[in-house]
């Protein structure tokens, strides 16, 4: 099971990140001048079905054969991969998306770098290795999320591989994506430090209004400039994305914050700068734009509560007793505290999201947070040990809610009172 007698290579982002300085996450390797055979007589296990890869006996790293691609149908299926014994190192890194990720390394340390990934990444472009690139459209989303990912180190976008990526739009390449493959890197993208920056790259190359056309349609809607100094929808709603990274939010609500105004993106322009009811609209295009992408159900639940609730976060300071208590009911807070925290850091980010509101106060969270822990404490086992049951029980609780949400707002405003004074 000795590999050292075969020709490899480490490959990709190993090799980026190193010379970054960043953490090094997993590796990959390379084997040239191999065959399957070779692999296989060395306890390497192979995986997958569509291309040459192996799993390290003992590393459980994954080695990839050297390999072609050749394009022979629209979308991302349609490659015809050659990998044998005569593909070179530099044919296989030929293939690849960008330069940076088109370097290798020796088993010597020594840097293999035909395409000079070395040079961009000094001077921090992004740049495709060859017209390949256009072949697989996935290619569009990976750009975007690497944006996302080193856009905090000053990296662009090359301007002719930005050019082609408007062509490959332009040609329907995009709409050949599968749901899987968007969600599988925009969920990526969220994690990023930057997942704004996933949502402009695809707009600038004009793949936003194929792939996510509820979040396209928020551009150039504009909004009450006393609320939304920065007017236009869609600005806002990639600045309350920014916010949820500077609030440590997780992707879940990082996804929320992203489609909380989809609403807004429908409202008939003779009734902008308002948007009434855009938050019923918002919650039915999120599920729309979920079941459209396959999107995992805590991103929907959590994405459709925020789109319809989160006003109601915004006016929790002057919302009667009871209209709060709807309103917790409504986000399902008692039953599901966790979740319904998470709704609060969605709304805060939404209400930072705004040009020079940034840093305004915003006690509503803490308000709706201070009210849902008096609704929980409240226990039924007394109103039981009456006698209640059925609709009388129910009754019952929820004047006893009610009594406890009053007690609790009526505090928090002396509290609020207290420390607003100068």
């Amino acid at each position: 099971m000795d590999a050292s007698t075969l020709e490899i290579y480490l490959v990709g982002g190993a090799v980026r990140d190193e010379l970054l300085g960043l953490p090094v996450k997993e590796r990959d390797w390379v084997v040239v001048g191999a065959t399957p055979a070779d692999l296989l007589a060395r306890g390497f296990q192979p995986v997958g079905k569509d291309f040459p890869v192996f799993l390290h006996p003992q590393t459980r790293e994954e080695y990839a054969l050297a390999r072609t691609e050749r394009k022979t149908a629209p979308g991302y299926h349609g490659f015809d991969v050659q990998a044998g014994a005569g593909v070179t190192l530099e044919d296989d890194l030929r293939r690849r998306d960008l330069t940076i990720n088109a370097m290798a390394r020796d088993t010597a340390g020594r840097l293999i770098d035909p395409y000079h990934g070395r040079r961009d990444l000094e001077a921090r472009w992004l740049r495709h290795v060859s017209p390949a690139f256009a072949e697989d459209p996935v290619r569009v989303l990976r750009l975007a999320r690497f944006s996302a990912r080193y856009a905090p180190l000053g990296f662009r976008i090359a301007p002719e591989t930005l050019a082609l990526t408007r062509e490959m739009v332009a040609g329907g390449e995009a709409d050949a994506l599968v749901p899987e493959r968007v969600w599988a890197e925009t969920v990526r993208a969220l994690g990023e430090s930057r997942p704004e920056q996933f949502f402009e790259t695809l707009r600038a190359c004009d793949a936003l209004a194929r792939i996510f056309p509820e979040i396209d349609r928020l551009f150039g809607v504009p909004q009450p400039p006393a609320h939304h100094p920065e007017i236009d929808t869609g600005v806002h709603t990639l600045m309350a994305l920014a916010q949820s990274v500077r609030l440590q939010a997780d992707v879940v609500t990082r996804f929320a914050v992203l489609v909380h105004d989809l609403g807004k993106g429908t409202t008939p322009p003779r009734e902008w700068p308002r948007h009434l009811d855009h938050e019923q609209r918002g919650a039915e295009l999120v599920r729309g734009l979920c079941q459209r992408l396959r999107i995992p159900n805590m991103f929907r639940e959590l994405g459709v509560l925020t789109a319809r609730y989160h006003t109601h976060c915004h006016r929790a300071l002057s919302l009667r007793p009871k209209t709060l208590l709807k309103t917790l009911l409504g986000v399902d807070a008692l039953r599901k505290p966790q979740r319904f925290a998470h709704f609060l850091l969605a709304c805060e980010a939404d209400a930072r999201g705004r040009a020079g509101l940034e840093n305004r106060p915003y006690p509503q969270p803490v308000l709706l947070a201070h009210v849902q822990r008096a609704a929980v404490a409240v226990s039924a086992r007394p109103l039981v040990a009456q006698g209640l049951s059925g609709l009388a029980l129910a009754a019952a609780l929820q004047d006893a809610r009610l009594a406890a949400i009053t007690e609790a707002k009526r505090a928090f405003e002396g509290t609020f009172r207290a420390l607003a004074k100068p």
